[in-house]
């Protein structure tokens, strides 16, 4: 593996190189040609659970680590990742950190890049197939499309909309008329979408819950605004998922049948609200 040129200094060359790889939502068919060859060719890999079961399988176990989750639900701390990213890389390792989605999507993956630059460790960034897209996509539902929506806005679901200080501004996304996409927002499904209806969207507003999308126990669960929680706790959806809120996401009962790319999961559930 060749290193990568720091700005205003050449890299040591006993120095590894890190690359922040995306490993898309989960289809080992879905990694980058280059995602593939580094994962193969890396002297470690550090990962956490997103990649998906099939894509972890593929590790070689001697020289990929899980800095996901721990025993007794705990996470590996971020700085203690970026901790390791380091210390592998000034024992000259070529080290792949790979990240469920794409990596500067949510994924700290900037967070790593300017601790690594900071520590003078050369770096390359691996774009991948990001979730918030490829998972409304093998749903059948379009991000865009020109009868329904011309912009969309990826937002992170962890955040409480009801803080005085969100980072969200839920009622400018009610206002733009376009597609919300948000990551990691099926625990609080219930406050942002009550944020948006008292925002002045309408309670019928289209909703799509994708969840685990391209791994083989994906399931897909539609409602609206409205009903869309309810709909959840009816279906069993569980993190990790995205939602789709707005028009597109009603696109899918008119292409649902003749979609293929379902991953042959049978257990594959669309529900509308209750009732």
């Amino acid at each position: 593996m060749h290193g990568t040129e720091m700005e205003g200094a050449e890299p040591d060359a006993a120095l590894g190189t890190v690359y922040l790889v995306g490993s898309g939502p989960g289809d080992p068919e879905l990694l980058t040609v280059k995602a593939r060859r580094l994962l193969e060719e890396a002297d470690h890999v550090l990962h956490d659970k997103l990649p998906g079961p099939r894509i972890i399988d593929l590790l070689p176990e001697d020289r990929s680590e899980d800095v996901g989750k721990r025993a007794h639900g705990d996470r590996t701390p971020q700085s203690e990742i970026n901790e390791r990213l380091v210390e592998l890389a000034r024992e000259g390792k070529d080290v792949v950190r790979l990240k469920g989605g794409d990596s500067f999507v949510f994924g700290r993956g900037g967070e790593e890049a300017h601790h690594l630059a900071s520590h003078g460790i050369p770096f390359e960034v691996v774009p991948a197939v990001t979730s918030a897209i490829a998972a409304p996509g093998v749903a059948g539902i379009p991000v865009t499309h020109r009868d329904h929506a011309s912009t969309v806005s990826i937002v992170t679901g962890h955040e409480d909309p009801t803080k005085a200080e969100s980072a969200v501004n839920w009622e400018a996304l009610a206002e733009t008329g376009g597609t919300i996409v948000v990551l990691m927002g099926v625990t609080r499904l219930p406050q942002y979408t009550s944020a948006l209806h008292e925002a002045g969207m309408a309670a019928d507003t289209p909703v799509a819950l994708v969840e685990r999308a391209t791994w083989p126990n994906q399931q897909v669960a539609t409602g609206t605004i409205e009903t869309i929680a309810d709909v959840r706790d009816e279906v069993g959806i569980e993190p990790p998922a995205v939602t789709v809120i707005g028009d597109v996401a009603g696109t899918r009962e008119s292409v649902v049948e003749f979609l293929q790319n379902d991953y042959g999961n049978p257990a594959e559930t669309t529900a509308q609200e209750p009732g």
